[in-house]
């Protein structure tokens, strides 16, 4: 224990000798850290996102019985078309306060079960389908902005009913350029639509042959993965191939080869997915698939037969002439795992899942403790580092989002029909906790940017200063010898609406850093950044998005919610 301490202050003064940026150091059997955020928050997190005033939304679905969060006021949802109880006096949805830890329950009407969602460029939460009385419902849930509104109810799921022109259950949502969602897929839909609609009377979905080639007996091709290119094109992964769709002319521009192996990346057989960070003013894209199953697997489940999970990535340059997938082997085999981009710019954590079978009741029997890290600008060879393990399985229904203090917030899992804590191996968890990555650990804190002034709202295109203080900047520029800080970055960060193993709309720009100069206040560690915003909505959709400074690989303390429009 001494060595480990006398280690880590050496590095810590080493740092502040020096003006380069140290390497964070790992945590012993592994990087990174978890800590235990709420024991129960009364609902399974099969569905997340957070909003700009820093709450995320979270749901699960109606029919499964009582939650253990009730609904306040004796308040009770009566609906004859619910499945299990008609009069239910449980909450299914939750908001949780990230700066005060504290969570308070929502209520939804229809069921949600194994929907998608968008956020508007206002900052609202549009959720749409799910199962039974809810496959063609909207439902939004706005920020709330004022100290009274949840204690006057107004502030909680309002709710469209058949908003939709077709049923969406196991469909994926991507916000488009003008703000609207682009929803496709779903158990028996091999078609596409936007919300909202032109006009209100439109009920039209497009068809879309590409859902029914790569369709399975097994369904691999739900959750379809989408990425919104820097064409203005659609991306669109299902079971182990991708198409580029023009969506304005309904248009198959490009057809992708299958991804070496030809198994199975979509739900059930759920990999994940990520359009990697994009660079200023990007010419390329590329594109990272993780995991998946093997052909077969989901349907040997339900003999207890649970077939080792996908071990490979696939990566790709879909703005290429003639693409090709190049592939990886990652530490271990995963499946049900969640792809998030971190806030540096520079790694994807890949999380949570199992190392065998496959999404689905009781349809896996390993969980994958340790999440692994991905850096994409490494060697290959060198991209992959595994981390430390958490303690809580997260299995099938869980879920995971970036907040905004570069936490990986965690939740959810629920193998079974309904709510189980009792006689099964893994009960189902109501629990939250939150993955600190290597950045965030205490020897970095010297390094760590602090951001001390940032617009509000942006326009694309524009030339905006960020200012931020560097702690070891500070010290150095006391001591008379200037600089003090590594390469200065600017991220811009969509956060994403996650569940069921794909983290839809997510996305991490990096700016075009014109210059960094010390602050005309002359204060020790003061710095200001230019930067220019992204050019158009292709690049950046309009909405509220998390900004952070980067030094080297370290992010600043919070990122600061700008709203691009």
């Amino acid at each position: 224990m001494k060595l480990a301490l006398l280690t880590r202050d050496l590095v810590l003064l080493l740092v502040l000798a020096c003006a380069g940026i140290a390497p964070a150091m790992a945590a012993i059997g592994g990087g990174g850290r978890w800590e235990l955020l709420q024991r129960s928050i009364g609902v399974s997190a099969m569905h997340m996102q957070l909003l700009h005033n820093d709450r995320v939304i979270i749901f699960d679905r109606t029919d499964f019985g009582h939650s253990n969060l009730s609904l306040p006021d004796g308040r009770c949802r009566r609906n004859p078309r619910e499945r299990v109880l008609r009069v239910d006096c449980t909450a299914h949805s939750a908001e949780y306060d990230v700066a005060s830890n504290t969570f308070r329950p929502l209520s939804v009407f229809t069921d949600t079960w194994c929907s998608s969602g968008t956020v508007a460029p206002d900052g609202t939460l549009i959720q749409t389908g799910g199962w039974n009385d809810g496959y063609r419902n909207v439902r939004t849930m706005r920020a709330c902005d004022k100290v009274g509104d949840e204690d006057d109810g107004s502030c909680d799921w309002n709710e469209t009913q058949d908003a939709l022109a077709e049923n969406r259950w196991y469909a994926t949502n991507q916000i488009l350029p003008d703000g609207r969602a682009f929803i496709v897929g779903g158990r028996r839909q091999f078609n596409y639509e936007f919300f909202p609609k032109a006009e209100g009377s439109d009920t039209s979905a497009i068809a879309l042959p590409f859902l029914v080639q790569t369709r399975d007996p097994e369904e691999n091709n739900l959750y379809p993965f989408v990425h919104l290119n820097i064409d203005g094109n659609l991306f669109i992964f299902a079971k182990n191939r991708a198409v580029l769709l023009d969506y304005k002319k309904n248009k198959i521009v490009r057809t992708y080869p299958e991804l070496a192996g030809g198994d199975p990346r979509n739900y059930p057989s759920s990999g994940s997915s990520v359009l990697l960070p994009l660079k200023p003013s990007p010419t390329e894209a590329e594109v990272l698939v993780c995991g998946g199953a093997p052909v077969g697997s989901y349907n040997s489940t339900k003999d207890k037969n649970f077939y080792p999970a996908l071990a490979t990535c696939g990566r790709i340059k879909i703005t290429d002439a003639s693409p090709s997938w190049v592939i990886e082997a990652m530490p271990s085999p995963r499946v049900m795992g969640d792809m998030i981009l971190l806030p540096n710019g520079a790694e994807v954590a890949i999380i949570n899942g199992a190392t065998d079978g496959t999404a689905g009741w009781e349809s896996a029997s390993t969980p994958a403790y340790a999440p692994v890290m991905y850096r994409p600008e490494h060697a290959p060879g060198d991209r992959f580092e595994e981390q430390s393990a958490t303690d809580i399985p997260r299995l099938y229904h869980s879920s995971a989002i970036l907040l905004r203090d570069g936490r990986v917030l965690v939740g959810g899992s629920n193998p079974h029909i309904y709510y189980n804590f009792s006689g099964v191996q893994y009960p189902t968890e109501l629990s939250l906790e939150a993955f600190s990555p290597e950045y965030l650990d205490g020897a970095n804190d010297v390094l760590r940017p602090t951001i001390t002034g940032a617009p509000e709202s942006v326009a694309y295109g524009e030339s905006v200063t960020l200012r931020f203080e560097v702690p070891a900047a500070a010290t150095r520029r006391r001591r008379g010898r200037g600089g003090g800080i590594g390469l200065v970055s600017v991220t811009m960060v969509a956060p994403s609406f996650t569940t069921h193993s794909f983290a839809m709309n997510q996305r991490v720009l990096l700016l075009d850093v014109v210059r960094t100069t010390a602050a005309a206040s002359h204060r020790a560690g003061a710095y200001e950044v230019s930067v220019v915003m992204p050019a158009t909505a292709v690049l950046a959709p309009p909405g509220y998005y998390m900004v952070f400074v980067v030094n080297g690989h370290i992010p600043s303390s919070e990122g600061v919610w700008v709203h691009i429009q």
